[in-house]
């Protein structure tokens, strides 16, 4: 069987380029495509040592910094990739992979991350923290997302089968394609992260500080417990905002960007660790149950296949201050096993994925 793996492009490794480096280990006979790729030598292990096959996309003029303002000639680009001599194609897409063209007696699975955000619901929050809610060029972007809107719903027909991260993202393919799909949970890196028994008296806040992932409600929640002491690591363009919500708190520590073996630490620590974010999945959440770490979290999204309620964590139902002060306070008559954490963890492990994504395929070829 000739396989295929579809990434939509290379230029960092983060979450989307772990799912491809756990398709490749699982066939790692595939031939591996994208719209382009940038990727530093540093960070190409995981495609082991294989060509990627781009596409002109790679040759337009100051495409390496900005080859995300091409976005309106990707689907056209994503189209032009010749995969007629493969048996099974397998696209990873958050924006145009799913679009790949294949024919009969070819198999097309798609690991979806999420429909295009900015195209569906979240426009509005894209044009405005982007300062394109008036004027030309907001017009400009309003009529793009416009056709990729179109392009995208279109496209979603391009798949035998569509795989979701989530339930939460299951739900947004569902509404913006009108799909259903099967869930297979990302892969993490549990390995990495040993289960630790003993905690200690804090609360842990892990994250880049950006906007939606609601810091600084938990900061506010904290300065208003004096008799709770919390822990933020993490910097980024909300930081001042954060910062202002904790209010110089002498029971909040602002510990900015750490080392990843401190990072551990803390989580391995930390008695919980809280989540304010509506997140497609949540990756952290994970991380911090491998450690054996209950976590508190905003009760939408990702999250809400990940914790166990009442066993391995709870959730706050509205994201404010006064939920999470409940939430936090509710806490404390929970009693939560590490080794609990841990096994709900495993749920997630790197062979838990490839098993997963394996069964898909073989249940779509018979």
């Amino acid at each position: 069987m000739k396989v295929a793996i579809v990434h939509e492009w290379l230029d960092t490794y983060a979450g989307s380029e772990r799912v491809v480096e756990q398709l490749i280990a699982e066939w790692p006979e595939a031939d591996l495509f994208a719209v382009c790729d940038f990727m530093a030598e540093g960070e190409r292990g995981f495609l082991r040592g294989r060509p990627v096959t781009t596409t002109f996309i790679q040759r337009l003029p100051f495409a390496r910094k900005h080859f995300r303002k091409f976005l309106g000639l990707m689907p056209l680009a994503i189209e032009q990739l010749d995969l007629s001599g493969y048996d099974l194609v397998l696209t990873s897409s958050h924006a145009v992979a799913k679009g790949v063209l294949t024919g009969p007696g070819q198999l097309h699975v798609s690991y979806v991350h999420s429909p295009m955000r900015y195209a569906w619901d979240l426009q509005h929050q894209y044009l405005r923290e982007a300062g394109m809610e008036t004027g030309l060029k907001g017009l400009y972007t309003r009529r793009l997302l416009h056709r990729m809107r179109l392009w995208d719903r279109a496209s979603a027909l391009n798949p035998d089968v569509v795989v979701a991260n989530s339930s939460y993202i299951g739900e947004r393919i569902r509404k913006a394609w009108r799909r259903d799909s099967i869930v297979v949970h990302p892969p993490v890196d549990v390995d990495r992260f040993a289960l630790h028994e003993a905690k200690e008296d804090f609360f842990l806040v892990a994250s880049r500080m950006v906007p939606y992932k609601r810091i600084e409600l938990i900061a506010e929640a904290f300065r208003r417990m004096p008799e709770r002491r919390l822990v933020i690591v993490g910097d980024g363009p909300n930081a001042p905002q954060v910062r202002a919500a904790a209010n110089g708190a002498a029971n909040i520590e602002l510990r900015g960007r750490l080392g990843t073996e401190e990072l551990v630490r803390l989580t391995q620590t930390a008695r919980a660790c809280v989540f304010a974010a509506e997140e497609d999945f949540g990756i952290a959440t994970v991380e911090a149950q491998a450690c054996g770490t209950p976590v508190i979290a905003f009760g939408k999204g990702g999250a809400r296949d990940i914790i166990l309620p009442g066993q391995t964590g709870l959730f706050f139902e509205e994201q404010t201050a006064d939920s999470i002060i409940t939430a936090v306070n509710a806490f404390d008559a929970l009693a939560v096993s590490p080794a609990e954490c841990r096994a709900n963890a495993e749920r997630f492990s790197h062979a838990a994925f490839r098993a997963a994504m394996r069964r898909v395929v073989e249940d779509a070829r018979r």
